[in-house]
């Protein structure tokens, strides 16, 4: 009982240090590395809208923001929904 005791410790220390130095390779070998134009993303910045209504009932607006083909297309769908009114 003893025997196998002591054979079944042997295999598993030597199982232990053999995966030990086979991982530990691998990990010298991984390179970490950044990059800058995932770092540099900025969230878009929604169009802000100034919705105006005049004593005619007619609607005005101002359109702020970061994207000019955002603008355009704001008010663009700013137009033919107040248009259809």
């Amino acid at each position: 009982m003893k025997k196998l005791f002591l054979l079944f410790f042997a295999i598993s220390i030597s199982t232990i240090i053999f995966f030990n130095t086979v991982f530990s390779e691998d990990n010298k070998n991984l390179i970490f590395k950044k990059q800058p134009e995932i770092q540099q993303v900025k969230p878009k910045k929604p169009v802000k809208i100034k919705l105006k209504r005049s004593n005619d009932g007619k609607y005005t607006w101002e359109l702020t923001g970061d994207d000019a083909d955002e603008i355009i297309n704001t008010d663009k769908r700013l137009r033919k929904l107040l248009s259809s009114q």
